[in-house]
């Protein structure tokens, strides 16, 4: 059982630990990881809630079922920031006027003649102190919080802070208390007022918070993104008409319409009406999809020019946008292994670093440095240590990584699945419905002589009607593309491992292999070099004949999707061995191998086998990455180390994958293993300069170059110091955000266009074209075109056309082809 938490009252890695600590020692957890930077909590195992709750409350947090009560648990970013800049502002009006009565004379600046001279010491003193307490006020969450968890003994960073500035304005308070109480030695009690370095240092630390906070709240912004995408209200059809409900209302089953341009407010199925509907914001394709009554929508995709009406089926938290955020949340919720050493060192760092201040005080005071100085030093060691920047060093990366990631169409399930993918070696790549379509086209129709290639397909469909086979299909839909009917065919017969027979207006037809060819004396010595070259380029030949007379041969083919080859390209670039593993015979399998650029090809392996295959790869060394379509691939994909799902549509949470990729483009898996390394550099960049910080900054606080040159760090640097080093951390995570947008699967950016033409991304819709030498024609005259990249879309009827050129010079183009163009339209 796995139950999850919002946590409150956590500020730094060494609360989010102490936690931990505590509910693992509760009876019946099993696991737990605790997440700072979304102040929630996992929980795997039987333990019951409250007794969980009560585990955290005892080590000075407080914990509620999640969304139980979110308002509660922890401010929104937005607000919690705006809270944060009020007061910071507040604290500047009182610090400004401290550190210029403190500090002013040292720059030679007057300072108000009541307040001058050694007799006046003791109005001094006061007066600062005066400024401090509004400034204690604002800021006094440091030290309910940070002594609340020092008497729990789970010091955490505002305990650090709370001591540095108690010790400050203690040692200031017995000052001012000694100018009081011995007017004549007042002025040697002035060294020992620090009661602007207490001011200081709590500003400085509520203004990097407040910096923090700000770039927190970004971390999460393409999650917010995804969920405005969804619209609040619905149009559903009710008895007394067409009604606008909140899309809460929406039930399954409604009848819901979406109108052109409006956004669809959950799942289902068409039942009336067209359109092209925008899919980018689930799947990142920006291309538009047809929609016709039948097919499948989405939440959060858009209706572009044409009304839809459709039968609601999954609402509420079943929708796939649901679905992604809550993939989304996992993901940003998890630990990545290397997050391991960060999270031990946070468990003991701030108990370590009072121990030091202690030791530094105490060190300077038996040196001879007098109170003052080794003071100072142990106050500097308390603010400058910074566990904060060891716990957001994994979590902002992998949050970041993961909502970036999800807005172009890929979900990481976990943490660890983002690690293990950035350390693949092999990506073992399934075939048919990964690098290839999934579904048989017809790619050569070759008739003997005498016989035209309509009459061909006309018997050959009317065959094939009654076949099962997979190739069946493929000379129906091509049959149907050229507006050849079949004829009905009598006494139709399967003829298990050869082929079909069946009577077509009184004749006696075959179809099927060579084998079945021979059986009724059809010669087939004329074809036999074509058929050799068909099946080496990874074609099916299927053979047509009457007693003794040969008709002619039809040629399918899965055909390769067309980002295939760039993906492969793509994984040789990022050093990662492309497998090629598929139940098809040696021969397709090396003619697709071949035409992608991959050396390595496994073929004909049951699906049962698949999983033999991957561990085979892995007990010789390779780290593998398995990219199938998550069905007859499930078992593989859960052997190999990390498992792709590719084109999951709205299936989205394919239990056997640790990564779905929405689109069903082998370009993702490539994308997704980038990512993952850039996510992993991220983290160890963050993690090196987080101990690199505190492993510098805490021995220069103690003091150890002041012995040698003099150096002495003062506690409002340290402040200061301390206050950024968690900003860099989450700054350097975002950075991610730019890499994914540079490297994402799109056309690269066009250069200026030149007077007179137009940049766009553009649909031609076309008429005319019935096979795949009609689109190849099509797609060739446009690609001629100076400046234009375009890929034609058969079973849509549709170009989809990138680059510079003119409407005129499109259909120019088409025209010129002998093809109609019906209609050019912005992607």
């Amino acid at each position: 059982m796995e139950q999850k938490f919002d946590v409150t009252g956590m500020t730094c890695a060494a609360c989010a630990a102490h936690v931990e600590k505590a509910v693992r020692a509760v009876g019946g957890v099993s696991d737990v990881s605790v997440n700072l930077l979304t102040n929630s909590m996992t929980v795997k195992g039987d333990a019951a809630a409250p007794a969980v709750e009560e585990a955290v409350s005892r080590a000075g947090y407080g914990a509620m079922p999640h969304g139980a009560a979110v308002a509660a648990a922890a401010p929104a970013p937005d607000d919690a920031y705006r809270a944060m800049r009020r007061r910071v502002i507040a604290s500047f009006v009182f610090l400004l006027p401290l550190f210029y009565l403190s500090m002013g004379h040292m720059l030679g600046a007057p300072v108000p003649a009541f307040l001058h001279g050694a007799e006046r010491a003791g109005a001094m003193a006061l007066a600062q102190f005066l400024l401090l307490l509004p400034i204690l006020y604002l800021n006094d969450s440091y030290f309910k919080n940070g002594l609340k968890t020092l008497f729990h003994r789970a010091p955490n960073m505002d305990s650090l802070i709370a001591v540095g500035a108690a010790a400050a304005v203690g040692y200031s308070l017995y000052s001012l208390f000694g100018m009081v109480t011995d007017p004549a030695n007042a002025a040697a009690f002035m060294s020992g007022l620090y009661f602007e370095s207490a001011g200081m240092i709590l500003t400085l630390v509520t203004l990097g918070k407040m910096f923090e906070t700000r770039a927190k709240g970004r971390t999460t912004e393409a999650v917010a993104a995804l969920l405005k995408l969804a619209p609040p209200t619905a149009t559903v059809i009710r008895e007394t008409g067409e009604t606008e409900v909140p899309v809460s209302e929406v039930r399954a089953g409604d009848l819901v319409v979406v109108r052109p341009g409006s956004r669809i407010p959950v799942d289902g199925v068409v039942t009336e009406g067209a359109s092209s509907v925008d899919e980018s914001s689930l799947t990142g394709e920006s291309i538009p999809v047809e929609k016709r009554p039948g097919d499948r929508v989405s939440a959060a995709t858009m209706s572009k020019n044409g009304r839809l009406v459709f039968r609601a089926e999954r609402v509420g938290d079943d929708t796939t946008l649901a679905q992604i955020v809550r993939l989304v949340e996992e993901a940003g919720a998890s630990k990545a292994p290397i997050s391991r050493l960060a999270d031990r060192v946070a468990g003991i760092f701030v108990p370590v670093v009072l121990v030091i201040a202690a030791a530094t005080a105490a060190a300077w005071l038996i040196a001879g440095f007098g109170s003052s100085f080794a003071l100072s030093r142990a106050i500097a060691v308390l603010v400058i240590s910074c566990p904060c920047a060891l716990g957001l060093a994994t979590p902002v990366a992998i949050m970041v990584g993961t909502g970036v990631t999800a807005s172009h169409g890929i979900l990481i399930k976990s943490a660890e699945a983002l690690e293990v993918c950035g350390s693949v070696t092999t990506a073992v790549l399934d075939k048919t419905g990964t690098l290839t379509a999934g579904s048989p086209r017809v790619t050569d129709v070759l008739p003997a002589d005498g016989v035209t290639e309509e009459e061909l397909l006309c018997i050959a469909a009317s065959l094939e009607e009654g076949s099962e086979h997979p190739l069946a299909e493929a000379v129906l839909s091509e049959a149907a593309a050229r507006d050849i009917p079949p004829c009905k065919a009598e006494h139709f017969t399967a003829l298990p491992g050869m082929g079909v027979a069946g009577c077509v207006q009184g004749k006696r037809y075959y179809a099927g292999t060579p084998k079945l060819m021979a059986e009724h004396e059809i010669d087939l010595s004329g074809v036999s070099d074509a058929a050799a070259a068909l099946a080496a380029a990874g074609k099916t030949p299927l053979y047509f004949g009457e007693r003794g007379r040969f008709l002619g041969l039809i040629a399918a083919a899965d055909p390769v999707r067309p980002t295939a080859a760039a993906a492969v390209a793509a994984l040789h670039a990022l050093e990662v061995e492309p497998v090629l593993l598929t139940g098809d015979n040696r021969r397709t399998a090396g003619a697709v191998a071949r035409e992608l650029g991959i050396a390595r090809v496994i073929a004909e392996v049951l699906p049962a086998d698949k999983a033999k295959t991957v561990q085979t790869l892995q007990k010789n060394g390779a780290r593998v990455a398995m990219v199938g379509d998550g069905v007859n691939d499930a078992v593989a994909l859960v052997q190999a180390d990390v498992g792709l799902a590719i084109g999951a549509g709205t299936d989205v949470a394919v239990q056997s994958a640790d990564i779905v990729l929405m689109r069903s483009d082998p370009m993702g898996a490539a994308e997704a293993i980038r990512l993952s390394r850039a996510v992993l550099r991220t983290i160890r960049q963050n993690l090196f300069w987080a101990f690199f910080y505190n492993s510098v900054g805490i021995p220069v606080a103690a003091g150890v170059l002041f012995p040698a040159f003099g150096i002495a760090l003062n506690p409002m640097i340290a402040a200061a110091a301390m206050s950024f080093s968690s900003v860099t951390v989450v700054t350097n995570a975002l950075r991610l955000r730019r890499f994914a947008r540079k490297n994402e699967n799109t056309p690269a950016a066009e250069p200026p266009a030149p007077k007179g033409a137009i940049p766009m991304k553009k649909i031609v819709r076309i008429e005319g074209m019935s096979c795949t030498h009609c689109s190849a024609r099509v797609e060739k005259a446009l690609n001629s075109i100076p400046g234009v990249s375009a890929h034609v879309d058969l079973a849509a009827k549709t170009a989809a056309v990138t680059g510079e050129a003119s409407d005129e010079a499109l259909r120019k183009a088409v025209t010129d082809a002998g093809y109609e163009v019906v209609g050019v339209e912005k992607a």
